[in-house]
């Protein structure tokens, strides 16, 4: 995978593209189909897609989940002890923030990695300042 044009798929960005009655859902078709022409590889880390799952079994149902995991077809990265290590640093540097842990463990997949873009709707991404966010405007 090209690090430099993959983008990181955040499980915020899969439910809006996902499901027609979220607010962001528009939006999230524009990026995404953005993210296919442009050819960008894009993936999703062992963590965002639990958090996905379960956010998508309590939003749209049992079905729609399990369909998603079993043919999602983003392909994960599973995270190393040491982005894991590496994002709990980032949770006690960053005390002001309401980071949770799968928050962190993104950003520390994607500086660890050299990954610069991350599709989104969590303004969580947007505090992080080092990536650039598709999805999500300030």
């Amino acid at each position: 995978m090209n690090v430099r044009q993959a983008v990181l798929w955040d499980s915020s960005a899969i439910l809006a593209l996902l499901d027609a009655n979220d607010a962001d859902h528009k939006s999230a078709v524009t990026v995404a189909r953005q993210i296919a022409s442009e050819r960008r590889p894009s993936f999703v880390t062992n963590y965002i897609e639990v958090e996905a799952h379960a956010l998508l079994l309590r939003k749209l149902g049992r079905m729609l989940a399990r369909e998603w995991l079993l043919t999602g077809g983003l392909p994960v990265v599973r995270v190393l002890p040491a982005e894991e290590n590496l994002a709990k640093e980032i949770v006690a540097r960053h005390s002001d923030k309401n980071w949770s842990l799968c928050d962190a463990i993104s950003f520390a997949v994607m500086d660890a990695r050299g990954v610069r873009r991350a599709f989104t709707f969590d303004h969580h991404f947007l505090q992080y300042r080092r990536i650039e966010v598709l999805g999500l405007t300030r």
